[in-house]
């Protein structure tokens, strides 16, 4: 039987606010499936950011297990968790992060830097990653340059050009127009079907979530509805 690319086993996870609990995951249990496009939907506060860093390895669950790729976070030391993120996840958020300063390839080649990847290898690796969302045209220019929508791609780029298995992306679309926010689902969803990427979106567009092949509403910290 195939390991799933994650795997929530009645995670909880609890905040502490002064003397307040507060749970953000109330038992939530989920399979996601190795190259799976998978949106998740759900109001302010239903525990999507909570899910997705927890799916990220970047928080521990109170109680429960998390499993990506098989592997439990919370048995790893820093090291072994820093490595994990690094082979396993790429990540693609809002804001989009980029360094304004640098040029597109320049702000892709950095997850390479810090792996030690050797020059030429990161230039060509960037540059190919660039390619693969359109903007291999668009490799010198600097954010301030790009649009929204051909920043973001930049910021999917970065995420995918270390090769993870698992591309976590939190409101991708959130600070876009709407024709830049369908690009970016197009381009986020043949990187899912041309690479096997295993896909997660976090969302509160109906037309964003309409991309992937499952889609799971939470609200309350809970799984209320799958389709």
């Amino acid at each position: 039987m195939e390991v799933p690319a994650i795997k929530f086993e009645n995670v909880w996870k609890i905040y502490k606010l002064g003397t307040v609990e507060v749970a953000a995951l109330r038992g939530l249990s989920i399979e996601i499936k190795r190259g799976e496009h998978l949106a998740m939907m759900g109001p302010s506060g239903s525990g999507k950011s909570t899910f997705l860093h927890l799916a990220g390895a970047l928080d521990r669950p109170t109680r429960g297990r998390v499993l990506i790729e098989g592997r439990d976070p919370s048995k790893l030391n820093d090291d072994e968790l820093s490595k994990l993120r690094n082979r396993y996840i790429g990540f693609v958020f809002q804001t989009f992060n980029l360094i304004p300063r640098l040029t597109a390839l320049e702000n892709v080649m950095l997850p390479l830097v810090v792996r030690g990847v050797n020059g030429s290898e990161r230039r060509k690796r960037a540059i190919e990653a660039l390619e693969q969302v359109g903007l291999g045209d668009r490799i010198n220019h600097r954010p301030t340059e790009l649009s929204g929508g051909e920043q973001q791609r930049v910021a999917i780029a970065r995420a995918i050009v270390t090769r993870p298995r698992i591309v976590l992306a939190d409101e991708p679309t959130g600070n876009l127009d709407s024709a830049s926010a369908k690009e970016i689902v197009k381009v986020l969803s043949r990187l899912n079907r041309e690479l096997g990427i295993t896909l997660v979106v976090v969302t509160h567009d109906p037309e964003v979530a309409s991309a992937a092949e499952r889609m799971v509403k939470i609200r309350d910290g809970v799984i209320h509805e799958e389709n």
